[in-house]
């Protein structure tokens, strides 16, 4: 039997990767569950409450795109494991730029917003201090010219800062099967 791209990826979500905590007080399933759940609440785009739902996919993909397995922890452990692209290029199979570049963009947008915004840097939990000094540090002026000029910049920024909210393990939000809709409205050729 073909599974549709939404049982796949609602299979990430209760898959064993899913349940890491990757150093923030919640898990990486709640995690999304929670920048979804804010990107909705913000009245985002259908589009950015689904980039945001999905900014980490690519920590449940492994290292091998075509193989589901964890790779949260390898960034947890130093080396960058470029899951923004990696989840990015999982999810293009399925879904537009409007959803992945955001998703591609997030971890750019987080050392952009370091060089863009001086009070940003305070805001981040220690992981996220942590695996910024990993993904490369604050961008250079030029670096950040450059990302400013990306057509998905702006939602780059928006899906970060969700990002950096959802992780309170206090804030009850809704399951997977809530946004099972939204994600089907996107779904390509489909």
């Amino acid at each position: 039997m073909i599974m549709s791209p939404v049982d796949q990826i609602a299979e990430l979500f209760d898959s064993a990767a899913a349940r890491d905590y990757l150093g923030e007080p919640v898990t990486v399933a709640a995690h999304l569950l929670q920048a979804g759940a804010l990107a909705r609440a913000a009245g985002a785009p259908a589009a950015l409450v689904a980039a945001a739902l999905l900014h980490d996919v690519g920590h449940l993909r492994g290292a091998d795109p075509a193989v589901a397995e964890p790779s949260g922890r390898e960034l947890m452990a130093g080396s960058d494991n470029r899951h923004g692209e990696r989840g990015a290029a999982w999810l293009a199979q399925w879904f537009g730029e409007q959803v992945t570049e955001p998703v591609r963009l997030h971890v750019a947008a987080k050392r952009y917003l370091c060089a863009a915004e001086p009070s940003y840097f305070a805001l981040l939990s220690q992981a996220s201090v942590y695996t910024l000094s990993v993904q490369g540090g604050p961008m250079s002026p030029a670096e950040a010219r450059e990302f400013e000029a990306l057509p998905y910049a702006a939602g780059a920024v928006a899906v970060r800062r969700w990002d950096d909210q959802a992780k309170d393990p206090s804030v009850a939000v809704p399951g997977f099967e809530h946004f099972r809709a939204l994600l089907g409205e996107f779904i390509l050729n489909g």
